[in-house]
């Protein structure tokens, strides 16, 4: 355990999450900040905003695909090296992007971006599983969604800023700065986590066996699967809500904009919240408790938009409720899924951050596709991902009998 006792300088320690929150954060700048310059990237590639959607799909397949590849990778060859070279690729591939002669090849070329820059999600869940010891690992995890939920409140306002004043073009070069920095933090300041393993072999009928034996444990099942599909909702939500507020509330862009920013605090806050929740209750007992209060959101969400009961306000009000308690949720069954590996925890982190991206594609595809001009999409959708995340915990509870302890836990 030599390198926890590195992290007990204080300074060291707030230094590696600040950093591992930033790598983490790549994510959610990728598919924020160019939001705002659709409809110039459609005006300028002489097409029109559909296509340009199909660039932010296939990002989502390549944050997919590439989570699978990168778990047995930093499990055989340390955290720090693949590491180093996802963010060179990402370099690269955001720099293709500015330079896009077409959309065909922005759509290609975000696949690349996502391949390169997903590497920041599994390491970091790896790293801290690493570095700290398992009573500490969902606090940590709750500081990481603090930095990187900063991320989706500010990315679209610099991506709006940057395509209104130097063309949309610079938002890519602006990731290339970004992703820049982020290498050469990390080449400085983050230590080696995990020395490179010669027994972890990428043999694909090798790798596959290592992933079995990951989902061979129930506890990873468990609060995967529960975190992933909970989490899902939020992705029905971004999905859904620029329709549900902006078409059939009224509400003009920037007052969409200040919505989408509360609750991302929202989630952010809740999060913040359960580092001090954490102090008196396992995290078991805090996850179980959250995806009850989450449930109850989303079945006042889904009853009220159904009787035509809720305006802007009330809709909001639901919406913030739901993200505050996947505040508590993301966090714990983060660390919870990830606590019984050692040697997997590479491969165990790729899982849980794929399986996280498909059923998000899943939600977010499905509201998609029941679009009805009402709420009733967006709002039935979060609210079978939140009775499904609760059921799952519940019923994962009854089946091992476990009554989680009052004391802390990670």
């Amino acid at each position: 355990m030599a390198f926890i006792k590195y992290i007990m300088n204080q300074k060291q320690r707030n230094t590696i999450i600040l950093t591992l929150g930033s790598l983490a954060a790549i994510g959610p700048f990728s598919i924020d900040m160019y939001l705002p310059g659709f409809p110039a990237i459609a005006k300028d590639l002489n097409t029109d905003i559909a296509h340009v959607g199909l660039s932010l799909t296939s990002y989502f397949i390549g944050i997919s695909v590439g989570q699978i590849a990168y778990g047995p990778l930093i499990d055989r060859f340390g955290r720090k090296k693949p590491l180093l070279i996802g963010l060179l690729i990402y370099i690269i591939a955001a720099a293709g992007c500015a330079l896009a002669p077409d959309v065909y090849w922005l759509i290609a070329i975000r696949f690349l971006l996502a391949l390169g820059g997903c590497v920041g999600m599994v390491a970091s869940r790896a790293v801290v599983r690493d570095l700290f010891p398992p009573g500490e690992t969902a606090k940590v995890f709750s500081t990481l969604i603090l930095i990187m939920g900063v991320a989706p409140i500010i990315a679209p306002t610099i991506g709006g800023y940057v395509a209104a004043a130097f063309g949309w073009r610079y938002i890519f070069f602006f990731l290339v700065i970004f992703s820049v920095s982020m290498f050469l933090v990390v080449k400085r300041f983050l230590p080696e986590s995990r020395e490179p393993d010669s027994s972890v072999s990428l043999k694909p009928l090798n790798v596959a066996r290592e992933y079995f034996q990951v989902v061979k444990e129930p506890e990873f099942v468990a609060y995967a699967l529960a975190g992933s599909i909970s989490f899902a909702g939020m992705f029905a939500y971004i999905s859904g809500s620029p329709f549900v507020f902006m078409e059939h509330f009224g509400l003009s862009e920037t007052q969409y904009g200040w919505a989408f920013g509360l609750n991302a605090l929202g989630f952010i806050s809740g999060s913040q919240i359960n580092r001090l929740v954490l102090r008196k209750k396992s995290s078991a007992q805090v996850s179980l408790r959250a995806a009850f209060f989450q449930f109850l959101a989303g079945i006042a969400l889904a009853a009220g938009s159904a009787a035509g009961l809720l305006n802007a306000a009330g809709t909001l009000f639901l919406i913030f409720a739901y993200m505050f308690f996947l505040g508590f949720l993301a966090p714990n069954t983060t660390a919870l899924s990830l606590q019984p590996f050692t040697r997997f925890v590479g491969s165990a982190s790729a899982l849980l951050g794929s399986m996280q991206m498909v059923a998000g594609a899943v939600a977010s595809g499905t509201v998609s596709y029941f679009h009805n001009e009402t709420v009733l999409p967006m709002a039935l959708t979060m609210t079978v991902c939140s009775t499904a995340g609760f059921c799952i915990l519940a019923l994962y509870r009854l089946k091992s009998g476990r009554t989680p302890m009052a004391s802390p836990a990670g």
